[in-house]
């Protein structure tokens, strides 16, 4: 893989560096936001580690920028910092995963074979669940002709579950596959996502789509009247 690393603690930098390329990797470096800013807008890359606390543009503000650009290149953050508002901030500008130092190597190399795998997995053009319309390609929602603005994070576990409707997922399940993790309990993330992606889908709606089963995960139903009495049935979704 080609990787820019982001690191503006340089013993850090160097070392996973080392073991990076030793790993097969092919790494380029950038020890300030402007800069890792700069080589994302010029150059092409399998997938990017980016600290937070980069001086200058800080991570954050770089993620989103990439973003905001289109670019989808598989973004993985480092922070020192572990509160559960800090993990949702990085998240929320677009990165895909999220790694807390200090943090093993051998968790790192395993993160980023995730990222590109679940980057290389090819999904329908569009899901179609009822009155909800799913455009992977554009990474856009819509449901009953209503636009609904997702963050990255809240736009893959809405697909995870469109992908297994009618069905319960698991936060366990979610853990693995959204959040490419088995290891760390994102129990309060998933929750925190959960609830903030159910008020974008249902508010205003007639008919709720997002359902929480107490104690085992999440389901997302057909929006029909029903689907909201029963619950049960599962209709897969329309593949276009």
């Amino acid at each position: 893989m080609r990787l820019l690393f982001a690191e503006d603690d340089k013993q850090l930098l160097t070392a996973i560096s080392r073991g990076l390329r030793e790993a097969g990797h092919e790494v380029e470096q950038a020890t300030t936001g402007g800069q890792a800013l700069s080589l994302l807008q010029s150059g092409e890359y399998d997938a990017v580690i980016l600290d937070v606390l980069l001086p200058g543009k800080t991570g954050i503000v770089v993620c989103k920028t990439v973003r905001e650009a289109g670019n989808r290149v598989p973004i993985l953050m480092l922070t020192a910092l572990d509160a559960v508002d800090h993990r949702i901030a990085g998240l929320d500008a677009g990165a895909d995963d999220y790694l807390t130092k200090p943090f093993d190597f051998g968790e790192l190399l395993a993160r980023l074979r995730a990222l590109d795998r679940r980057h290389r997995e090819t999904a329908p053009p569009r899901l179609v669940i009822g009155d909800l319309e799913i455009d992977n390609e554009r990474r856009s929602v819509r449901r009953g002709g209503r636009d609904i603005t997702l963050t990255a994070r809240e736009f893959m576990l809405l697909q995870f579950l469109a992908q297994n409707v009618g069905r319960v997922v698991t936060r366990a399940e979610l853990m693995e596959h959204v959040w490419d993790d088995t290891q760390t309990n994102y129990s309060n993330i998933i929750d925190v996502y959960a609830a903030r992606l159910r008020r974008k889908i249902d508010e205003g709606e007639r008919d709720a789509m997002f359902a929480t089963v107490r104690g085992v995960g999440f389901r997302l139903d057909v929006p029909t009247p029903l689907a909201s009495k029963t619950r049960r049935r599962s209709t897969a979704p329309r593949r276009e």
